[in-house]
């Protein structure tokens, strides 16, 4: 053990509860959404925002409705399989990630903690974001998206990976 690992310990030790903590609150925040859009709504009312629309809809399957016709339970378990061995690894990767591979993951695994829980409820995830072009999403599925797109980029530019790790 060298000098330095009581120090180094303590710094993984922050970045993975920095990780959670992330997670959480990330996860709150859509999940929040999501039950404003359910009662806000309900109604079946449109807002016109410009180019965003909030409109309320339910997908009983995962992105782009794959998997609608499965039996709820099978869904939910082999996403909270995949979940389950996405946070294995961002705890295991917060030991060497950078500050902005541990926020990509942890961006990435909010989305998909919320909208598993957001399904575990009725089979069904909320969404309300349309732009009359796509399919209409949640905030969950920005932050699916938005961070694989930023885990991608800093992995390309090779910035995933501290020289000093955390």
């Amino acid at each position: 053990m060298t000098a330095n690992a009581p120090a180094r310990t303590a710094r993984v030790a922050r970045a993975r509860i920095a990780l959670a903590v992330t997670v959480a609150l990330l996860a709150a925040v859509d999940l929040s959404l999501k039950a404003w859009a359910g009662g806000a709504l309900a109604d079946g009312q449109t807002v016109d925002l410009g180019p965003l629309q909030l409109r309320l809809v339910f997908n009983s399957g995962v992105a782009f409705s794959l998997g609608a016709t499965l039996p709820a339970g099978v869904v939910l378990g082999v996403t909270g399989l995949i979940i389950v061995a996405l946070a294995v690894f961002a705890w295991w990767a917060t030991r060497t990630a950078t500050l902005p591979a541990r926020l990509a993951l942890a961006a990435i695994l909010a989305g998909a903690v919320a909208n598993l829980l957001d399904r575990a409820a009725d089979g069904v995830v909320t969404d309300y974001l349309h732009t009359g072009w796509f399919p209409t999403f949640n905030l969950a599925d920005v932050f699916i998206t938005a961070g694989a797109a930023a885990l991608v980029l800093v992995s390309l530019t090779g910035s995933d990976r501290a020289e000093d790790p955390v």
